[in-house]
């Protein structure tokens, strides 16, 4: 068991980050991503109108060092702020004797890309619709504008693990650029939203999915926080000539510094950190970080002590650069940033594996990771001298949940992993358990039935749990997850089926109300029975608003991707406990419509599960 989990774990990880830091969350714009010192505002350079579908963007000729741009008037509502460079005026900092002449990276893109190797800024994604993408029409007519706006203002994290997987399947989709916005800034808003969520690793192929050349400011901006988010600073040399003219910003100034070290040439990089740090460009710890990434590279022929005294905040910067050069940072810092952190550091292969695991739990249970890979990440970490004896003692009860051949012994350590009997249990500790959940006879493991499919359907085994339904008692909470998940239900349920529910462990109000508005979207209900059970319930499905009639129009118009958006944003909330029954009822229906029953099903069975 051990062995065949360890060697699948490359993979596993790799597919739940993709198709399976932001200081603050849910805001219009985000904040710097730089440290205090690096935020003074300077003007941000004129937009450049987005060029016709499939061509590629023209850029002025410049000088060879990057000019002070002209002042551009503020746009309410948009996304980017100015990440600056220096004040206008100030000298370049690269000494003249060490500065080769930059090149414009669309003028070097004729030479080293013929054009049928380009990418269209028409259609834009890493994961086509034969990979588990929506289909390229996704936003149908949607207006561009409206699109992004829905992203910007979308607050991140969801509370609900399969909408989070969901709205990360449309987002890297690879789909067609909506009307009245550029392909480049459409990428941009949907990397943003991806690092909101704390998926950096999806947000980083979709920045890269765009050519360089066809690059604008909002996406240089972006594209800086994705490696920052997946500790890569070597991803910014490739950017760092077209950003430096077009969206100019401290922390490009600084990636001069990186790129220079990285790439050997410590002669060019010393000057660079000497004038960074005289101009109090960067200080205290951003600058050592930096300094510290200069020294990574061939001849760099320093090291660099990182002190986290005195240091009150982790930023996109400080946790990049630390992740890059294999700092640790403090415990506490980390509940300086918002939870999408957790999960980056989930996802970052410099952190040790025994220090990994807790955020790797909290990424499972979002949905950042898949069950299988938190499977393979704890086999792994088994094996591994440095993990803690607590992680050890979880892998070997995972390893006896899966394999004894006893199957009490493996119910036995499924509730020690679940916290012991009669304990409720994290839901990412339903999702760790989900495939050994499924090889339990049913009829030898009744009394645990209702976490058994709950951490079944966690990772989407809906046949397998359905196979549960005549073992388990009408009216219980499997039951209704059985009833809200099957895929092969051949009838309606009846008034008298629903009212048979008494809403198991928790708030069985809520989810009484839940079950019926999960069924009532799914069409598993009569209109009758559906106008009866609204009433008794108190559950107003009528209820009509913006948002409502933008869901509803939306669904009637085919645009699966707007759908899942609104969805989203109909389910910002803490926790399921705050998600109204109508809004569910709402979401389920409008998904259904679009084609994407599965994801509607999982999201009405998980709302039992964790309501």
């Amino acid at each position: 068991m051990r062995t065949s989990l360890k060697a699948s774990l490359a993979a596993a990880v790799a597919v739940g980050a993709l198709v399976a830091l932001a200081p603050a969350i849910g805001q219009d714009r985000p904040e710097s991503i730089l440290p205090p010192g690096f935020g003074e505002p300077t003007p941000a350079p004129a937009p450049r109108p987005a060029p016709p579908a499939g061509t590629q963007p023209t850029r002025p000729a410049g000088p060879t060092q990057p000019s002070a741009p002209a002042p551009a008037p503020a746009q309410p509502g948009a996304m980017i702020q100015p990440l600056p460079l220096t004040t206008p005026g100030d000298a370049p900092l690269v000494p003249p004797v060490a500065t080769p002449v930059p090149v414009d990276p669309a003028v070097l893109a004729q030479y080293e890309m013929p054009a049928s190797a380009r990418r269209s800024l028409a259609t834009v994604g890493p994961v086509a619709a034969s990979e588990g993408g929506l289909d390229t029409d996704a936003f149908g007519e949607a207006d561009g504008q409206y699109v992004e706006t829905l992203m910007r203002r979308l607050s991140a994290p969801l509370p609900s693990r399969w909408m989070s997987i969901l709205l990360r399947r449309a987002l890297v989709s690879h789909v067609d650029t909506p009307s009245r916005t550029n392909g480049a800034d459409f990428a941009a808003e949907r990397a943003w939203l991806l690092l909101r969520m704390g998926e950096s690793v999806a947000a980083r192929a979709v920045a890269q999915n765009v050519d360089t050349g066809n690059y604008t400011p909002k996406l240089y901006q972006v594209a800086m926080n994705t490696a920052l988010a997946t500790g890569d600073p070597a991803g910014l040399c490739p950017l760092v000539t077209g950003a430096m003219r077009y969206a100019p910003a401290r922390g490009w100034t600084m990636a001069q510094a990186m790129c220079a070290g990285l790439s050997g040439n410590p002669a060019q990089a010393t000057p660079l950190i000497a004038t960074a740090k005289r101009r109090n460009v960067a200080s205290g710890v951003d600058l050592l970080l930096a300094q510290k990434v200069v020294g990574a590279g061939a001849q760099g022929r320093q090291a660099v002590t990182i002190e986290w005294d005195g240091v009150d905040r982790l930023t996109a910067w400080r946790f990049g650069l630390a992740m890059a050069t294999g700092v640790t940072v403090p415990d506490e810092l980390y509940g300086t940033a918002g939870p999408q952190v957790k999960y980056w550091q989930a996802l970052s292969p410099s952190v040790a594996l025994g220090d990994r695991l807790a955020p790797a739990e909290a990424a499972a249970g979002q949905g950042v990771l898949s069950s299988a890979a938190l499977v393979d990440l704890y086999a792994a970490a088994a094996t591994d001298d440095d993990t803690q004896s607590g992680a050890t003692a979880t892998a070997n009860d995972l390893q006896t949940a899966y394999a004894d051949r006893n199957p009490d012994s493996r119910l036995n350590a499924l509730r020690q992993l679940w916290g012991g009997a009669n304990a409720r249990p994290s839901y990412a500790r339903l999702v760790l358990t989900a495939r050994a959940a499924s090889r339990l006879n049913p009829n030898l493991a009744k009394a645990d039935a209702d976490l058994l499919v709950a951490s079944m359907l966690s990772a989407g085994l809906d046949r397998t749990a359905a196979r549960w339904l005549g073992s388990v008692p009408a009216g219980s909470d499997a039951w209704a997850m059985i009833m809200l998940s099957d895929p092969d239900a051949y009838r309606r349920l009846s008034y008298s089926d629903l009212a048979s529910y008494t809403g198991g462990e928790g708030d069985s109000a809520l989810k009484q109300r839940m079950l019926f508005a999960g069924l009532a979207g799914l069409g598993r209900l009569n209109q009758g029975d559906i106008e009866r059970a609204a009433q008794s319930l108190g559950v107003r499905i009528g209820a009509d608003n913006a948002w409502t009639r933008a869901l509803d129009r939306a669904a009637r118009d085919g645009q699966a991707g707007t759908v899942v958006l609104l969805a989203a944003v109909g389910m910002q909330a803490a926790s399921w406990k705050d998600i109204p029954p109508e809004a569910l009822y709402r979401i389920v229906g409008a998904l259904r419509g679009v084609g994407l029953d599965g994801e509607a099903r999982m999201i009405a069975a998980e709302a039992i599960a964790r309501a």
